[in-house]
């Protein structure tokens, strides 16, 4: 029964989303998905299947976004069917413009994302928040950010076993047709999505056979070594008391070199979705998720949460410190147990607590801020982490950019202080990380948002894929250790294309 009712449709003094309530199918979202996704049209699957309820309660899927928005520096495009409009201006302002022009409740029973926004923004936004040098190589030329602007969804939730579907226009549609065409609109356009996601399953892809695809480090483990070093003198010298240190691989995906044959290069999303589903199958995450345009993938298994906010509430979830698992159980505990009694990874997770603590203290309301999870354990299915969770209340008079404005980047992900570390970062890193540790997650019509932190992500775009990991240098960190974990935390994407 699709929810409201035609009746009371057509009496509510705020227009309300239509949403037709399933069950779920017994299928991995990565089927739905299958099933809406077409090689022609940009579609999202955000998925949080694994974990715990307060982590990993919903994922949501669509496609056939009636307006693509994306920025780069000062200039943004939005993008609605064949017209494309090209504008000056602030990106990030002018995408906070669209959603607060649109706010809509969120009508009781409907998920928290029912209609707006989802894409990404890349770590180069932060460049329209601070000053920082300009002395990497800006070699892939992304949006700094880019959103799907979405008017029908599939909302799994997987407490409850529902699938919700949603049609929710904007609200200008909503003030300017009238109820009866959107009744009607929303009533087709519903029943037909209920028969895509119930269609035959489609067998998931997988890489074409003629290719040949391998992860291959950009900069060599001696190199990364050299600038681990590097930061620990910034760090003796009192600049930075901790940072995070990256280096890139490329996805080498050209064909087998027979004899006469011609290279070719794979479109991004030859890729996607087989790896995808490899890595859904070697490292399940609770924040991870696909987003496909024409020129441009991300893959994400990512473990972290940037931010939240629902109903005013806010919360953040770093990560910081790790450890490989173990080849037995027994193995794997007492590196569970090193991990939690190591006196560097302690120091290290406690002084990134306190800077998201900070973080929300510039926008949540005083004496709101409190951690609610401190060092737990994480296991994944190479790695080990430490994670706490940080909760708040934001004030009254701010919405959710000006929270977004106030934790990006996150901190596990730069350093301590966050903007020295950055400009450290710039001078140390030889390309920039694109969207590499932004943030992927939705923006709601009601204005709360969930976005994770772009790690154990997959960039493909024209140019190629990368992948790119790092680690925190603390003043006692060991060069070769903290390489090493680099290679950890790559681990999943090696299997998943060994066994694409």
């Amino acid at each position: 029964m699709i929810r409201p009712s035609r009746a009371r449709f057509f009496l509510e003094r705020h227009p309300q989303p239509l949403t037709l309530s399933l069950p779920l199918p017994q299928v991995p979202p990565i089927e739905l998905y299958q099933r809406i996704s077409a090689p022609r049209t940009s579609s999202f699957l955000l998925e949080s299947a694994k974990g715990p309820s307060q982590t990993a309660r919903y994922s949501y899927l669509g496609n056939d976004p009636y307006l693509i928005f994306a920025g780069r520096h000062n200039r943004y495009e939005t993008r609605a069917g064949e017209r494309v409009l090209v504008q000056e201006g602030d990106p990030f302002e002018a995408l906070a413009a669209l959603l607060r022009r649109g706010r809509m409740p969120r009508p009781d029973g409907v998920p928290p994302f029912f209609g707006g926004a989802v894409g990404y923004f890349s770590y180069d936004l932060i460049r329209g928040f601070e000053t920082l040098p300009h002395q990497t190589v800006d070699d892939l030329q992304l949006p700094d950010l880019l959103f799907l602007f979405v008017d029908l969804l599939a909302a799994c939730d997987h407490l409850t076993h529902t699938l919700h579907l949603i049609f929710a226009p904007p609200l200008e549609r909503m003030l300017g047709e009238t109820r009866e065409k959107l009744y009607r609109e929303g009533c087709d356009r519903l029943a037909a999505f209920e028969a895509q996601l119930s269609s035959a399953p489609i067998p998931l892809t997988r890489i074409p056979a003629d290719l040949h695809v391998a992860l291959n480090p950009e900069q060599p483990r001696a190199e990364y070594m050299e600038k681990v070093l590097q930061c620990q003198e910034f760090i003796c010298s009192g600049d930075i008391y901790q940072i995070n240190l990256s280096h890139r691989f490329t996805i080498d995906c050209g064909e087998d070199s027979a004899p006469g044959s011609a290279v070719r290069r794979a479109r991004p999303r030859e890729l996607a979705k087989p790896l995808y589903e490899s890595l859904c199958q070697v490292n399940p995450a609770p924040f991870a998720g696909i987003l496909e345009s024409d020129d441009l993938c991300l893959v994400s298994a990512s473990p972290e949460r940037l931010v939240r906010l629902q109903e005013r509430q806010v919360d953040t979830r770093p990560i910081a410190g790790t450890r490989p698992r173990g080849g037995t159980l027994s193995e794997d505990r007492k590196l569970v147990e090193d991990l939690l009694t190591n006196h560097k990874e302690r120091a290290e997770h406690i002084m990134l607590v306190d800077l998201e603590r900070n973080d929300l203290g510039r926008v949540c309301q005083y004496g709101s801020v409190r951690i609610d999870e401190f060092m737990n354990v994480e296991r994944y299915s190479h790695v080990s982490h430490i994670v706490s969770n940080i909760q708040g209340t934001l004030r009254d008079d701010l919405d959710g950019f000006d929270l977004i404005r106030a934790v990006f980047p996150g901190g596990t992900v730069t350093g301590v202080p966050k903007i020295r570390c950055m400009e450290i970062l710039e001078q140390l890193e030889p390309v920039r990380r694109g969207p590499y540790t932004g943030s992927l997650g939705y923006l709601s019509w009601n204005g709360d948002l969930d976005f994770n932190i772009i790690i154990r992500t997959l960039v493909l775009s024209k140019t190629g894929g990368y992948l790119q990991v790092g680690a925190g240098i603390v003043a006692d960190s060991n060069p070769a250790r903290e390489y090493e974990e680099t290679l950890h935390k790559a681990e999943a994407f090696f299997q998943a294309l060994r066994r694409s």
